[in-house]
């Protein structure tokens, strides 16, 4: 088993148990101690774990970040208004002709739904329902990346979705976050989805991400970019104008879209 696919595994014991044990993970890889040891010194490392004598737990504030995220059917209704506004302004990133990758989520479903009036671009997606949103034009070619599907997002997930990223070259890309926080970065509440997430990344020249106002502040599970990897953030003037300061500073490009406030709908909260 490669290095990376074992630490993934391990983060997935993390995120079922809380907690592992080095014995235990040496006799289900069957690997040293001091390999194990490598492992955990690195989630660590990414603020994932804390370690303790003989093994290793999910840090409090993670496990308290473990959301239940509703489905991206439901996401699409909450905070709609401000989503589309976003949606139109990263929009407006893309050219014609461009070959364009887009994550699932409900705000990067709010991008592609306008961009019908651009001339020959490429879109590729690991979203059910964006492809079957530009099913609906003609003059947009649709590749969908293959993977395990995740129903509640609608997303294609896994090392075949990732395999499959690595072969583009894409002239944007936009990505979707749980979460944006300054001491982690940009966040997923599912690992599989963060991988493809940072597989997307890799794949991009200009690379933005799209989030509304409440995913400031607030961490998931897992970081899957750094904000030297970001290019742009596209989000909202509800957002935290300290945070998007600080944001900037660290040498991402912020567009705000104008939203009235009293427009906003309320989250879902049944």
């Amino acid at each position: 088993m490669l290095v990376d696919e074992r630490r993934k595994k391990i983060k997935e014991i993390l995120l079922r148990d809380k907690s592992v044990k080095v014995s235990e993970l040496v006799r289900y890889f069957n690997v040293s101690e001091e390999t194990v040891r490598r492992d955990l010194n690195e989630l660590e490392k990414e603020g994932l774990i804390k370690k303790n004598y003989g093994g290793a737990v999910l840090v409090e504030e993670l496990q308290n970040a473990i959301m239940v995220i509703p489905p991206v059917q439901q996401r699409k209704f909450e905070f709609s208004k401000e989503k589309d506004a976003i949606g139109r302004d990263a929009a407006g990133l893309i050219a014609d002709k461009n070959t364009v990758i887009l994550d699932a989520g409900s705000t990067t479903w709010s991008v592609s739904r306008h961009l019908n009036d651009r001339q020959g671009i490429t879109v590729v997606t690991n979203s059910v329902d964006i492809a079957q949103e530009f099913g609906k034009d003609d003059g947009t070619e649709v590749i969908v990346i293959g993977g395990k599907l995740i129903k509640k997002s609608m997303s294609l997930v896994g090392p075949q979705a990732e395999a499959e990223l690595r072969n583009y070259n894409a002239d944007i890309v936009f990505v979707g976050v749980s979460g944006i926080s300054l001491s982690k970065g940009f966040t997923s509440s599912d690992i599989y989805e963060a991988e493809v997430k940072r597989a997307m990344v890799s794949a991009g020249r200009k690379r933005v991400v799209v989030a509304d106002h409440s995913k400031f502040d607030r961490q998931g599970l897992i970081a899957f970019a750094d904000f030297k990897d970001i290019d742009v953030l596209v989000t909202s003037d509800l957002a935290d104008k300290d945070v998007l300061r600080a944001i900037r500073e660290r040498g991402v490009e912020v567009i705000i879209s104008s939203v009235m406030e009293e427009a906003i709908d309320l989250p879902i909260t049944h």
